[in-house]
């Protein structure tokens, strides 16, 4: 039978573990025959294991090649499906068939807290949680772990059944950096976590019970409840265990002496009736029930009608919830590949978007820089055509004035020419010189729209062209004074030139580069002696 198999999986694969001595996966079939005989003989099967020196032609076996036997040699011969309560008998005695073989792996530990009875039962628990997946590390290995979530439910169930403090921060902690749970690590942490200051052994036991009970023997609910007799119409107080398929009462929460069983079936029904009472109706009769209060009547009520609903499968109801809590998991577990995976999409696009930006901006910042270079280009560029400008205008400037210093010049030059001919030779040397002064000033200004460096060379040379004019001046003035004492000399010998009128040299100055030109002005003088009368 497939579900009774699937359902002592995790327990077999315990004690194929513990048989394995090397740890490769593989157990040598001399030890399995054992196994194989003792869980046929549970099952009336007899002669079962004979058939494993046949099967394959090596001498080990892994867990799938097991597996594959039992379920060809040995569950093939139960029917399709099993009744419950019959279901539940054949998975305990299995299940205890293999913690005899498993037993000391678990029990066998330093400081234990649990008993070996709440071990065992922690033991089926665990079976029962568990899911059984290939080892990632070994090759034809399994290991069975506990999920998170699991593990948190019982260990959280424990410490408040006993009373204890609950750090749901600590146990979230341990959870991420353990992951899944083994074995061995569960029952460690259930004694560190959920019996923090619990010394009461049988209290611990009660607790561990009680949370078997419920997952393992598919208990829906416990409680006291009245029951009307079949003969005798009296109410008596029993204790109610309710299972999909049944529930029975007993004298006492002890649970030792059973005093019945009501059958709990897929058409059973369930009717409240005034007085807080309870009527379950089956295929044999109607059964009457009392409760305390209304709000217990409502939990019965309830719990009953839920056994009803799974009184008819072929599965007991809290592996169905396992079940179900398997695939929700597994269901979150894709949503959370698929939204991983959009994750990553969007992460991808958007990294693509960010680099598709960043050139972007790269390339904007780049036109930025050759905006602000040719910004400052022309920045640069109307600066100097406004240096240009200016020095143009400069330029023109001392053009304007050097040609009305040369117009002045010429001026005066034209009056120094009507000076007396015995002056002409050295006015006309005065007049060489000038010219030769006018073409080098001349060649001076051209240098100096080309550049200023040649500046203070102009300089020195106007400083020498000064001293040349005044040694100029020098002779000037000393051929006046050769005039005056030829003119006083004339004067003596001629008296007739007495009264004609005399002309009187201006002095001329050539205006620094430097400074501002002085314009002088030559006024004309007389070298007329008064007359006698």
């Amino acid at each position: 039978m497939a579900v009774l198999l699937d359902n002592i999986t995790n327990c077999v694969w315990q004690a194929f573990d513990v048989l394995q001595q090397d740890k490769s996966g593989y157990v040598h079939k001399s030890k399995l025959k054992v196994l194989t005989a003792n869980v046929g003989t549970l099952l009336d099967l007899y002669g079962v294991e004979r058939g494993l020196e046949h099967f394959r032609s090596t001498p080990t076996l892994n867990f799938d090649q097991f597996k594959y036997y039992l379920q060809k040699e040995v569950f093939s011969s139960l029917p399709n499906k099993l009744p419950l309560p019959e279901l539940r008998n054949y998975e305990a005695r299995i299940a205890e068939v293999c913690w005899l073989v498993c037993r000391r792996k678990f029990v066998c530990r330093e400081n234990k807290i649990f008993s070996d009875e709440s071990v065992f039962q922690i033991f089926r628990i665990f079976c029962l949680l568990g899911e059984l997946i290939p080892d990632p590390h070994t090759e034809d290995t399994y290991q069975v772990l506990l999920h998170p979530s699991e593990a948190y439910n019982i260990a959280q169930t424990l410490a408040n059944s006993l009373g204890c403090p609950w750090d749901d921060e600590d146990f979230t902690n341990l959870s991420i950096s353990m992951g899944t749970f083994r074995l061995t690590p569960f029952i460690a942490v259930l004694e560190s976590r959920s019996l923090v200051g619990v010394k009461d052994g049988y209290a611990i036991s009660e607790a561990v019970t009680d949370i078997y009970q419920t997952l393992v023997e598919d208990v829906i609910k416990k409680g006291y409840l009245t029951k009307k007799g079949y003969i005798f119409p009296t109410m008596r107080e029993y204790w109610f265990v309710l299972r999909p398929s049944e529930l029975s009462y007993y004298k006492g929460r002890s649970e030792k002496e059973c005093c019945g069983s009501l059958p709990i079936e897929p058409g059973s029904r369930v009717e409240a009736k005034s007085g807080y009472r309870i009527v379950l109706h089956t295929s044999e009769r109607a059964f009457e029930l009392g409760t305390t209060d209304h709000m217990t009547r409502v939990q019965w009520i309830s719990a009953l009608q839920l056994a009803a609903d799974h009184s008819g499968g072929g599965q007991s109801y809290q592996r169905l919830q396992v079940a179900r809590r398997k695939m929700q998991r597994a269901g979150r577990i894709q949503e959370m590949i698929r939204a991983r995976a959009q994750l990553q999409q969007e992460r991808s696009a958007r990294q693509a978007a960010e680099g598709q930006a960043k050139e972007l901006e790269a390339a904007v910042k780049e036109e930025a820089r050759k905006l602000t270079d040719l910004e400052q280009l022309r920045t640069k560029l109307e600066r100097l055509l406004e240096e240009e400008t200016q020095a143009k205008r400069d330029e023109e400037i001392v053009r304007a004035l050097q040609a009305r210093v040369l117009a002045e010049e010429w001026e005066k030059r034209e009056e120094l020419e009507r000076l007396q001919e015995e002056q002409r030779a050295l006015l006309e040397q005065e007049r060489g010189k000038r010219k030769e002064f006018e073409e080098l000033q001349t060649e001076k200004e051209d240098q100096l729209r080309g550049a200023e460096v040649r500046l203070a060379q102009l300089e020195k040379e106007r400083q020498a062209l000064d001293e040349q004019l005044k040694l100029a001046h020098n002779k000037i003035r000393l051929s006046e004074d050769r005039r005056e004492l030829l003119e006083a000399r004339l004067y003596q010998v001629a008296p007739a030139f007495r009264d004609g009128d005399r002309v009187r040299r201006a002095h001329s100055f050539m205006p620094s580069t430097k400074e501002r030109p002085v314009l002088l002005e030559v006024r004309p003088a007389t070298l007329r002696r008064p007359t006698k009368n």
